[in-house]
């Protein structure tokens, strides 16, 4: 007694999780748990430290985790903790944590980019329109289902 969804939404999903699947295995061979691969990688595009709260929006992952990942994290040395707006926290990249970033999702990062390199303007325009109406539209409709 399935619930019947369209050959295309299985297709997504379908690539959603095979994508997913591709960054586990990535963050196995790195030697990374996936939550601290997301750290990094949520910390390596900024210059310098981080809010907390978009460490945890960009990493799709529960703050309870994030949170058990950085205590970790910051005990070894590799990221550090610091005051942020309010009560806020912000995340910030030690010298170690630079260095291990260096050896892992950098080089990961530089491949993601190669890939949209070598596709036409047009195509990651569209790619990027596509993927943001879907958030969009997916956050309005889980709203109303909140009621």
């Amino acid at each position: 007694m399935g619930v019947h969804i369209s050959k295309e939404l299985r297709r997504f999903n379908y690539l959603l999780g095979e994508t997913d699947g591709v960054y586990h295995e990535m963050a196995v061979r790195m030697g990374l748990s996936d939550s601290v691969m997301k750290i990094l990688y949520s910390l390596c595009g900024e210059d310098e430290s981080c809010p907390l709260q978009t460490v945890i929006r960009q990493s799709g992952t529960s703050k309870q985790t994030i949170n058990s990942a950085l205590r970790r994290l910051e005990g070894e040395g590799i990221v550090r903790l610091e005051p942020g707006r309010g009560r806020g926290k912000n995340v910030r990249l030690t010298e170690k944590g630079w260095a291990l970033a260096e050896r892992t999702v950098i080089p990961l990062m530089k491949l993601e980019d190669e890939i949209y390199s070598s596709w036409s303007r047009e195509d990651v325009r569209k790619n990027l329109e596509l993927a943001e109406r879907f958030l969009a539209a997916l956050r309005e409709k889980t709203k109303q289902t909140e009621r």
